[in-house]
């Protein structure tokens, strides 16, 4: 099996997309469905974000499978500007709408906030109004321009198994030994 990377451009002109149900669905790319979100934090709530980093990580010691429904490649948070912008990227397996309802449904239930609550203009009834944590998520969305996978269109789950049967004919071959 040969796997091939590849780059697709995304457009700046979204009109042509397929509308889902809050907006345009972004084409999967070689690095399957992804957002950037850049937004002001409220003044004085840079360290709460980074508490947030520190609860999300204990819960994750806690349940290292918390996160598995959003179908996640990987997330980055970052904090710049002397603390007064918030950057969040996520990489995942669904299309933006599925992973927004699951991310609002997810923390809604496991009681895990948000990062985003630190940050301005994000609706406080964010939990049970999934569309206004969708607008938040879309005015402050910085589209990528290209996207660019090494292992093009591989879901989070084909890696896991192609890890597993690596790990196991190891496994094997150790026995043979």
């Amino acid at each position: 099996m040969e796997i091939t990377p590849q780059a697709v451009v995304i457009p700046k002109e979204t009109g042509h997309l397929e509308q889902g149900k809050y907006g345009p669905v972004f084409p999967k790319t070689p690095a399957c469905y992804g957002f950037t979100i850049i937004a002001k934090v409220k003044p004085g709530r840079a360290e709460a974000i980074r508490d947030h980093g520190h609860m999300l990580a204990k819960a994750l010691e806690a349940n290292p499978h918390l996160l598995a429904p959003l179908k996640l490649h990987y997330l980055r948070w970052v904090l710049f500007d002397d603390d007064t912008r918030f950057m969040y990227q996520g990489i995942f397996d669904t299309d933006f709408d599925k992973y927004t309802e699951d991310a609002v449904d997810l923390f809604s239930r496991s009681g895990v906030s948000t990062a985003f609550e630190n940050l301005e203009g994000f609706p406080e009834d964010w939990k049970t109004d999934p569309e206004a944590f969708v607008r938040f998520v879309r005015a402050h969305h910085c589209p990528s321009f290209i996207e660019y996978g090494e292992y093009p269109y591989v879901t989070a789950d084909e890696i896991k198994k192609a890890l597993r049967i690596k790990s196991a004919l190891s496994e094997m071959l150790d026995q043979l030994q």
